[in-house]
């Protein structure tokens, strides 16, 4: 068991011309005023964050905070501009450290996402404080050194997530920014339980997102499901369309069209790949190597008990980005052999996301790896293959 107890709420392409999962080549050509540019009506000061989940981050040092109690998504300009200075060395026992900074116990937290900057390399955690329940947002960087992000006086944008009449948003699964706009996903307690949130950039203070219905076809129940959230996401445009790519527990892949659809309306899901039954999906990316596009995720195995695809019960997969475009879905969705370490092609297990509970994109083929060590945390950067 993990001391540091972690929530598994979460819940960061055929050339993904996306700013945020673009990476470090892109983002460190953007300004220091990216604010002005994503951002309207700007407001300095506390956020009044009731909790801290999913984060990612977005050009120019935008750090986007899902609030799941409270049903919002805030965009903070934190000013951390680079220049980059990566993580020196691997850090043992990271969640030690973690938990000394808010004056408890590892068993006194929850660690609810990580978030890598990488125009300045320092890696974000967003952390509960279990005795009173109070939310935190560290930071950490090269030296491994641990401290508190300031939310007392920050610049910040801060967005709804609107529910109907009787609904209500249960917990927020991911958030992305994409080139046009911000994206989230969501659970909510209605019939179509699994949402998507749209707002288009810039971001106005106070606004409210557009709302999507999800129904995806899951090929390990063969059937329709639309309560299961999209556990993880990446934005993916293609041909001049955009999709979102999420991964849900048991464990399909699927994208959903976003453009013209009205808000409220409901969007079926095309399941394009199964990774097999019994996992659940923590944290999505893509990256290209030799050529190729893949997506990336680590995800944790809750049936480890029966059978377990590696040394942890946490463990990843890469898959070529070729597969989006397949034709043979849904109930012909690729499969992934769950006997063997690969196959069929383009599907394979990353030895480098054994024990992964979150990973992020630094630059390239280099990920930030919060790793299980037998119930402790060690945060390292991992070549990818």
């Amino acid at each position: 068991m993990i001391r540091s107890r972690i929530m598994k709420a979460g819940l960061s392409v055929v050339a993904l011309m996306l700013l945020l999962t673009s990476g470090p080549a892109l983002q460190a050509g953007v300004s220091k005023d990216a604010a002005s540019k994503y951002l309207q009506n700007v407001q300095t000061g506390n956020p009044g964050l009731k909790s801290v989940g999913k984060m990612t981050f977005g050009p120019g040092g935008l750090l986007v905070v899902a609030d799941p109690a409270k049903a919002t998504i805030t965009v903070i300009d934190t000013h951390d501009n680079g220049p980059l200075k990566k993580l020196e060395q691997k850090v043992s026992n990271i969640d030690v450290a973690v938990a000394a900074s808010l004056g408890v116990e590892p068993a006194q937290i929850d660690i609810a996402d990580m978030a890598v900057n990488s125009q300045s390399g320092k890696v974000y955690l967003s952390v509960k404080r279990t005795t009173d329940n109070q939310p935190a947002i560290l930071v950490i960087d090269a030296k491994g050194k641990v401290k508190n992000f300031d939310l007392s006086n920050v610049d910040y944008v801060q967005v709804s997530l609107p529910g109907g009449e009787k609904s209500k948003i249960r917990n927020i699964t991911g958030v992305a920014l994409a080139s046009d706009r911000l994206l989230a996903a969501a659970q909510s307690n209605e019939e179509f339980a699994n949402k998507i949130y749209s707002i288009p950039l810039p971001l106005t203070h106070g606004t409210a997102a557009d709302i999507f219905s999800a129904e995806t076809y899951h090929v390990a129940h063969r059937r329709w499901e639309t309560k299961a959230p999209i556990q993880s996401f990446v934005p993916y445009s293609n041909k001049g369309k955009n999709y979102i790519v999420g991964a849900f527990a048991c464990t399909p892949i699927a994208k959903f069209p976003l453009d013209e659809l009205q808000s409220g309306s409901k969007v079926k899901g095309t399941s394009v790949v199964e990774l097999g039954s019994g996992n659940r999906p923590l944290d999505m990316l893509t990256y290209e190597s030799d050529g190729k596009e893949w997506l990336l995720t680590n995800t944790f195995r809750f049936h480890w008990e029966k059978s377990m695809y590696g040394p942890s019960k946490w463990w990843g997969v890469r898959v070529n980005m070729d597969y989006l475009e397949a034709e043979d879905t849904n109930e012909e969705a690729a499969r992934r052999d769950v006997k063997q370490k690969q196959g069929p092609d383009g599907i394979e297990i990353v030895d480098q996301l054994a024990g992964a509970v979150h990973i992020d994109k630094l630059q390239k083929k280099e990920i930030v790896v919060l790793r299980d060590n037998n119930g402790h945390l060690d945060l390292e950067i991992a070549e990818l293959p």
